[in-house]
């Protein structure tokens, strides 16, 4: 079983709710993966961001937290890291303002945005 949690919950510093906060979960190790549902721009952002202020979490720990975890936890085997033979979909990402902007898309190695 993996250990989900909202992204917006890593942009906004914490639970819109009251509940416990991603970020606390990921400085314990206990977080496995990162989603949104209503901002999808928050997975990037999250990942990010958890890089940037939790010392035990480096940039690719926390991408896996939105790639290769996720694909992982859904069986999805030919995705979610740079590997020989995945599916080679790729996001080139530039820092940019305090957040992250999608420079360029390739899906299955070709570039289409």
């Amino acid at each position: 079983m993996s250990v989900l949690m909202g992204a917006p919950n890593i942009v906004r510093g914490g639970s819109h709710s009251g509940n416990i906060a991603a970020r606390d979960l990921a400085e314990a190790g206990l977080l496995d993966v990162l989603s949104s549902d209503y901002v999808p721009s928050s997975l990037l952002h999250g990942a990010f961001k958890l890089a940037e202020d939790v010392e035990t979490i480096s940039l690719p720990k926390a991408l896996a937290l939105v790639t290769r975890r996720p694909a992982e936890t859904v069986g999805l085997s030919d995705r979610g890291e740079i590997a020989p033979g995945k599916r080679a979909d790729l996001l080139r990402v530039r820092w940019h303002g305090g957040v992250p902007v999608v420079r360029g898309v390739w899906r299955e190695g070709r570039r289409v945005a």
